[in-house]
């Protein structure tokens, strides 16, 4: 679809194939709360999807990167009682609607056709990137909260019980030999894991 709209003075890109706001060393300034960019749209569509943005990069040279890479800096003190996220994503059914198929806050999938890629490869990696010295114990790889007045009462949903999946069957009675800590209401449970199968 061409672009016939002229954006801001002048354009010079009428099928609008690129744009760039703000640089690293002159971004956008911004005084005071609100959205930057925003997308309202409502749709009666009766089937097939719709997306509200979608975004796709073929690498098809030596090079990497992603398709998408959001980054929330804090370089001040934040207010009492303030969050802030790299990202927030929601997915909310309300009255009159409902969900015959899944319904995803966040979805990440992994796949491909190719039967031996190579590297280390997951559906979700969780990196931490702190500086040395510090101390971490207010930090984790996952919190979960009921956020709402109802609560899940699930922590995970697994595959059936497999030899070789992910959800395995103990054998025998192995002896406890490592533990990962988990907190709740401030006090630290430990998941026992073994190096025995």
């Amino acid at each position: 679809m061409s672009n016939t709209q002229a954006i801001g003075v002048a354009y010079a890109d009428p099928a609008l194939n690129s744009f760039e706001v703000g640089t690293a060393s002159a971004p956008i300034a911004n005084t005071a709360s609100g959205n930057l960019n925003q997308i309202y749209s409502n749709t009666t569509h009766a089937s097939g999807d719709m997306r509200g943005l979608y975004a796709r990069v073929n690498f098809a040279g030596a090079g990497a990167g992603e398709t998408l890479r959001a980054l929330s800096q804090v370089t001040a003190a934040q207010g009492a009682g303030q969050t802030t996220n790299g990202a927030h994503i929601s997915l909310s059914v309300n009255t009159g609607g409902t969900i015959s198929g899944a319904a995803n806050a966040i979805r990440a999938t992994i796949g491909g056709s190719s039967t031996n890629p190579g590297g280390t490869l997951a559906a979700l990696q969780l990196d931490s990137d702190f500086a040395s010295g510090g101390t971490w114990s207010n930090a984790s790889f996952l919190r979960v909260t009921n956020s709402g007045t109802g609560e899940v009462g699930n922590f995970a949903a697994m595959p059936a019980v497999s030899a070789t999946g992910v959800f395995r069957a103990k054998v025998g009675s192995p002896v406890v030999t490592h533990t990962i800590p988990v907190t709740s209401g401030g006090t630290t449970y430990y998941v026992m894991v073994s190096t025995v199968a």
